[in-house]
Protein backbone atom coordinates (compact mmCIF):
# COMPACT_ATOMS: atom_id res chain seq x y z
CA UNK A 1 0.00 0.00 0.00
CA UNK A 2 1.07 3.15 -0.66
CA UNK A 3 1.99 6.17 1.40
CA UNK A 4 -0.96 8.07 -0.12
CA UNK A 5 -3.18 5.37 0.42
CA UNK A 6 -2.49 3.87 4.06
CA UNK A 7 -3.42 8.24 4.49
CA UNK A 8 -6.60 7.78 3.30
CA UNK A 9 -7.26 4.15 4.78
CA UNK A 10 -6.51 5.49 8.00
CA UNK A 11 -8.31 8.66 8.50
CA UNK A 12 -12.01 8.05 9.80
CA UNK A 13 -13.73 9.47 6.85
CA UNK A 14 -11.60 8.01 4.12
CA UNK A 15 -9.71 11.44 3.42
CA UNK A 16 -6.89 12.45 3.68
CA UNK A 17 -4.76 12.36 7.10
CA UNK A 18 -5.04 16.06 8.02
CA UNK A 19 -1.87 15.73 10.39
CA UNK A 20 0.11 14.66 7.28
CA UNK A 21 1.37 16.06 4.07
CA UNK A 22 0.64 13.93 0.93
CA UNK A 23 2.90 12.90 -1.59
CA UNK A 24 0.75 15.45 -4.46
CA UNK A 25 1.63 18.46 -2.27
CA UNK A 26 5.19 17.80 -2.56
CA UNK A 27 4.64 17.83 -6.41
CA UNK A 28 3.03 20.60 -6.14
CA UNK A 29 5.19 23.14 -4.19
CA UNK A 30 7.93 21.60 -7.10
CA UNK A 31 5.46 22.58 -9.61
CA UNK A 32 5.61 26.66 -7.87
CA UNK A 33 9.12 27.10 -6.64
CA UNK A 34 11.23 25.21 -9.72
CA UNK A 35 9.73 28.62 -11.63
CA UNK A 36 11.17 30.64 -9.39
CA UNK A 37 14.67 29.06 -8.88
CA UNK A 38 14.98 28.52 -12.83
CA UNK A 39 15.19 32.44 -13.39
CA UNK A 40 18.78 31.82 -12.44
CA UNK A 41 19.17 30.75 -15.58
CA UNK A 42 17.12 33.12 -18.01
CA UNK A 43 17.11 36.50 -16.66
CA UNK A 44 19.20 39.26 -18.60
CA UNK A 45 20.19 40.49 -14.94
CA UNK A 46 21.92 37.30 -14.09
CA UNK A 47 23.50 36.94 -17.45
CA UNK A 48 24.82 40.46 -17.32
CA UNK A 49 26.48 39.69 -13.69
CA UNK A 50 28.35 36.83 -14.85
CA UNK A 51 29.41 38.15 -18.53
CA UNK A 52 31.16 40.72 -16.05
CA UNK A 53 32.69 37.84 -14.58
CA UNK A 54 33.97 36.86 -17.74
CA UNK A 55 31.51 34.21 -18.83
CA UNK A 56 30.32 33.46 -22.49
CA UNK A 57 26.40 34.35 -22.32
CA UNK A 58 25.66 34.00 -25.96
CA UNK A 59 23.74 30.57 -24.32
CA UNK A 60 23.15 29.75 -21.25
CA UNK A 61 25.74 26.48 -20.52
CA UNK A 62 28.73 28.48 -20.02
CA UNK A 63 27.46 30.05 -16.62
CA UNK A 64 25.12 26.91 -16.24
CA UNK A 65 27.28 24.65 -15.07
CA UNK A 66 29.27 27.41 -12.65
CA UNK A 67 26.58 28.96 -11.27
CA UNK A 68 24.67 25.34 -10.23
CA UNK A 69 28.01 23.46 -9.37
CA UNK A 70 29.47 26.96 -7.17
CA UNK A 71 28.12 25.64 -3.70
CA UNK A 72 29.93 22.31 -4.38
CA UNK A 73 33.11 24.02 -4.57
CA UNK A 74 36.20 24.30 -7.62
CA UNK A 75 35.16 20.95 -8.65
CA UNK A 76 35.85 19.31 -11.78
CA UNK A 77 33.71 17.50 -14.56
CA UNK A 78 33.34 14.06 -13.25
CA UNK A 79 32.31 15.27 -10.19
CA UNK A 80 29.94 17.81 -11.72
CA UNK A 81 28.21 15.09 -14.01
CA UNK A 82 27.63 12.97 -11.21
CA UNK A 83 25.92 15.22 -9.51
CA UNK A 84 23.70 16.32 -12.50
CA UNK A 85 23.23 13.04 -14.18
CA UNK A 86 21.28 13.48 -16.86
CA UNK A 87 23.92 15.46 -18.85
CA UNK A 88 26.44 14.25 -21.17
CA UNK A 89 29.57 13.63 -19.24
CA UNK A 90 31.67 15.16 -22.33
CA UNK A 91 29.39 18.37 -22.56
CA UNK A 92 29.99 18.80 -18.58
CA UNK A 93 33.84 18.62 -18.54
CA UNK A 94 33.72 20.95 -21.69
CA UNK A 95 31.49 23.88 -19.90
CA UNK A 96 33.01 22.92 -16.39
CA UNK A 97 36.88 22.21 -16.27
CA UNK A 98 38.08 25.43 -17.23
CA UNK A 99 35.20 27.87 -15.65
CA UNK A 100 36.84 28.48 -12.51
CA UNK A 101 40.27 29.71 -14.17
CA UNK A 102 37.49 32.29 -15.29
CA UNK A 103 36.13 33.00 -11.89
CA UNK A 104 36.44 31.54 -8.25
CA UNK A 105 33.11 29.63 -6.61
CA UNK A 106 32.61 32.44 -4.46
CA UNK A 107 32.83 35.17 -6.92
CA UNK A 108 30.19 33.43 -9.33
CA UNK A 109 27.77 32.39 -5.64
CA UNK A 110 28.11 36.84 -5.51
CA UNK A 111 27.20 37.43 -8.77
CA UNK A 112 24.26 34.97 -9.10
CA UNK A 113 22.74 36.44 -5.84
CA UNK A 114 23.41 39.89 -7.28
CA UNK A 115 21.72 38.67 -10.24
CA UNK A 116 18.67 37.53 -8.88
CA UNK A 117 18.27 40.36 -6.27
CA UNK A 118 18.24 41.75 -9.76
CA UNK A 119 16.07 39.98 -11.51
CA UNK A 120 13.47 39.87 -8.79
CA UNK A 121 13.55 43.44 -8.61
CA UNK A 122 12.41 43.70 -12.13
CA UNK A 123 9.75 40.82 -11.53
CA UNK A 124 7.92 41.48 -8.68
CA UNK A 125 8.86 45.10 -8.06
CA UNK A 126 7.37 46.34 -4.85
CA UNK A 127 6.06 42.68 -4.16
CA UNK A 128 9.85 42.11 -3.67
CA UNK A 129 9.41 43.30 -0.09
CA UNK A 130 5.77 43.19 0.80
CA UNK A 131 4.32 41.12 3.88
CA UNK A 132 3.18 38.52 1.84
CA UNK A 133 7.12 38.05 0.30
CA UNK A 134 8.05 38.45 4.04
CA UNK A 135 5.76 35.10 5.15
CA UNK A 136 6.69 33.41 1.71
CA UNK A 137 10.31 33.26 2.49
CA UNK A 138 10.10 32.40 5.88
CA UNK A 139 7.80 29.45 5.71
CA UNK A 140 10.02 28.35 2.60
CA UNK A 141 12.98 28.74 4.54
CA UNK A 142 11.74 26.85 7.09
CA UNK A 143 10.66 23.99 5.07
CA UNK A 144 14.52 24.26 3.50
CA UNK A 145 16.33 24.19 6.92
CA UNK A 146 14.33 20.91 7.67
CA UNK A 147 15.58 19.19 4.26
CA UNK A 148 17.61 16.25 5.58
CA UNK A 149 21.42 16.79 3.80
CA UNK A 150 22.21 12.81 4.00
CA UNK A 151 22.77 11.93 0.52
CA UNK A 152 22.11 15.26 -0.81
CA UNK A 153 25.11 16.21 -1.98
CA UNK A 154 23.81 19.53 -4.24
CA UNK A 155 21.04 20.43 -1.59
CA UNK A 156 23.58 19.86 1.61
CA UNK A 157 26.03 22.09 -0.48
CA UNK A 158 23.46 24.81 -1.18
CA UNK A 159 21.87 25.10 2.15
CA UNK A 160 25.45 25.27 3.88
CA UNK A 161 25.56 28.70 2.29
CA UNK A 162 24.63 31.85 4.26
CA UNK A 163 21.07 33.03 4.09
CA UNK A 164 20.91 36.24 2.27
CA UNK A 165 19.09 38.98 4.51
CA UNK A 166 16.07 40.38 2.25
CA UNK A 167 13.42 37.91 2.10
CA UNK A 168 12.60 37.66 -1.80
CA UNK A 169 16.53 36.48 -2.17
CA UNK A 170 16.21 34.04 0.83
CA UNK A 171 12.75 32.86 -0.82
CA UNK A 172 15.23 31.86 -3.96
CA UNK A 173 18.05 30.43 -1.84
CA UNK A 174 15.22 28.23 -0.18
CA UNK A 175 13.65 27.79 -3.48
CA UNK A 176 16.84 26.43 -4.93
CA UNK A 177 17.71 23.87 -1.50
CA UNK A 178 14.07 22.42 -1.94
CA UNK A 179 14.49 22.08 -5.78
CA UNK A 180 18.41 20.49 -5.28
CA UNK A 181 16.84 18.53 -2.23
CA UNK A 182 14.41 16.88 -4.71
CA UNK A 183 16.36 16.48 -7.34
CA UNK A 184 19.35 14.35 -5.22
CA UNK A 185 16.06 11.99 -4.30
CA UNK A 186 14.99 11.60 -8.18
CA UNK A 187 18.73 10.28 -8.87
CA UNK A 188 18.62 8.11 -6.02
CA UNK A 189 14.76 6.65 -7.53
CA UNK A 190 16.74 6.63 -11.04
CA UNK A 191 19.05 4.88 -9.80
CA UNK A 192 17.19 2.02 -7.86
CA UNK A 193 14.98 1.69 -11.22
CA UNK A 194 18.60 0.93 -13.14
CA UNK A 195 18.28 4.18 -15.60
CA UNK A 196 21.46 5.51 -16.30
CA UNK A 197 21.93 9.52 -17.22
CA UNK A 198 20.95 8.87 -20.84
CA UNK A 199 18.33 6.24 -19.95
CA UNK A 200 16.79 9.04 -18.19
CA UNK A 201 16.09 11.02 -20.72
CA UNK A 202 15.19 8.60 -23.12
CA UNK A 203 12.99 6.92 -21.07
CA UNK A 204 11.34 10.24 -20.36
CA UNK A 205 10.97 10.97 -23.68
CA UNK A 206 9.21 8.24 -24.42
CA UNK A 207 6.23 8.89 -22.12
CA UNK A 208 5.82 12.51 -23.83
CA UNK A 209 7.55 14.37 -20.56
CA UNK A 210 9.50 16.74 -23.52
CA UNK A 211 10.59 16.29 -27.43
CA UNK A 212 13.50 14.24 -28.13
CA UNK A 213 14.46 17.70 -29.52
CA UNK A 214 14.46 19.16 -26.57
CA UNK A 215 16.40 16.35 -24.63
CA UNK A 216 19.27 17.20 -27.25
CA UNK A 217 20.22 19.73 -25.01
CA UNK A 218 21.51 17.86 -22.48
CA UNK A 219 24.61 17.17 -24.93
CA UNK A 220 24.07 13.56 -26.16
CA UNK A 221 25.27 12.21 -29.65
CA UNK A 222 22.52 10.76 -31.94
CA UNK A 223 24.57 7.54 -31.35
CA UNK A 224 24.66 7.88 -27.58
CA UNK A 225 20.92 8.20 -27.53
CA UNK A 226 20.12 5.37 -29.85
CA UNK A 227 22.36 3.15 -27.95
CA UNK A 228 20.72 4.17 -24.77
CA UNK A 229 16.89 3.33 -26.61
CA UNK A 230 18.01 -0.32 -27.55
CA UNK A 231 19.01 -0.92 -24.09
CA UNK A 232 15.39 0.22 -22.96
CA UNK A 233 13.86 -1.84 -26.13
CA UNK A 234 15.93 -5.05 -24.35
CA UNK A 235 14.03 -4.45 -21.72
CA UNK A 236 10.81 -3.95 -22.99
CA UNK A 237 10.47 -0.23 -21.80
CA UNK A 238 10.85 1.29 -25.09
CA UNK A 239 9.04 -0.52 -28.16
CA UNK A 240 10.64 0.14 -31.73
CA UNK A 241 9.41 3.53 -32.19
CA UNK A 242 10.69 4.99 -29.15
CA UNK A 243 7.78 5.07 -27.34
CA UNK A 244 7.50 3.76 -23.70
CA UNK A 245 5.69 0.37 -23.30
CA UNK A 246 3.33 -0.55 -20.57
CA UNK A 247 6.14 -1.69 -18.27
CA UNK A 248 8.20 1.69 -19.68
CA UNK A 249 5.02 3.79 -18.32
CA UNK A 250 4.73 1.48 -15.12
CA UNK A 251 8.68 2.47 -14.04
CA UNK A 252 8.52 6.24 -14.82
CA UNK A 253 5.21 6.16 -12.64
CA UNK A 254 7.71 4.37 -9.51
CA UNK A 255 10.52 7.06 -9.87
CA UNK A 256 8.07 9.80 -10.11
CA UNK A 257 6.08 8.11 -7.23
CA UNK A 258 9.46 7.77 -5.46
CA UNK A 259 10.84 10.80 -6.00
CA UNK A 260 7.72 12.47 -4.39
CA UNK A 261 8.04 10.37 -1.49
CA UNK A 262 11.38 11.01 -0.97
CA UNK A 263 10.75 14.95 -1.28
CA UNK A 264 7.92 14.93 1.81
CA UNK A 265 10.47 15.42 4.38
CA UNK A 266 10.88 19.02 4.30
CA UNK A 267 6.73 19.49 4.36
CA UNK A 268 6.17 17.07 6.91
CA UNK A 269 8.57 19.13 9.12
CA UNK A 270 6.32 22.16 8.00
CA UNK A 271 3.02 20.70 8.64
CA UNK A 272 0.19 20.82 6.59
CA UNK A 273 -1.60 24.02 6.83
CA UNK A 274 1.59 26.07 6.36
CA UNK A 275 2.37 24.44 3.01
CA UNK A 276 -0.93 24.75 1.92
CA UNK A 277 -0.48 28.56 2.97
CA UNK A 278 2.66 28.81 1.17
CA UNK A 279 1.41 27.15 -2.05
CA UNK A 280 -1.52 30.27 -2.02
CA UNK A 281 1.48 32.76 -1.37
CA UNK A 282 3.21 31.72 -4.29
CA UNK A 283 1.06 31.16 -6.89
CA UNK A 284 0.93 35.01 -7.69
CA UNK A 285 4.21 35.16 -7.91
CA UNK A 286 4.30 31.91 -10.17
CA UNK A 287 2.11 33.98 -11.91
CA UNK A 288 4.43 36.59 -12.95
CA UNK A 289 7.21 34.72 -13.63
CA UNK A 290 5.64 32.67 -15.83
CA UNK A 291 3.93 35.16 -17.73
CA UNK A 292 6.76 37.15 -18.08
CA UNK A 293 8.24 34.84 -21.26
CA UNK A 294 11.73 34.46 -19.57
CA UNK A 295 11.33 30.50 -19.00
CA UNK A 296 10.99 28.19 -21.90
CA UNK A 297 7.86 26.91 -23.28
CA UNK A 298 8.88 23.34 -23.19
CA UNK A 299 11.31 22.32 -19.95
CA UNK A 300 13.15 18.72 -19.89
CA UNK A 301 11.96 18.41 -16.00
CA UNK A 302 8.63 17.52 -18.07
CA UNK A 303 6.75 19.80 -15.27
CA UNK A 304 2.96 20.05 -16.73
CA UNK A 305 3.26 16.44 -17.94
CA UNK A 306 3.62 13.92 -15.18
Amino acid sequence: MSELAENRAGSPEGGRDPGRVPPAQARRLWHLLEPLHAVLYYAPEVFEEVGALGYSTEDRWPSYFPMRAAPLGAVGGRVVASTFYSFQPGMVARHIDDAWKTAGPEAVLAARLRGIDRAYRTLFGDRAGSPEMVEAAALARRAAEAAAPAGRPLAAANAALDWPTEPHLQLWQAATILREHRGDGHLAALLTVGLDPAEALVSFAAIGAASVERFASRGWTPQEWTAASERLTARGLVDAGGRATEAGRELRRRVEQDTDRLALGPWQALGPEDTERLAVLLGDYWVTVIGSGLLPSESTLGIGKV
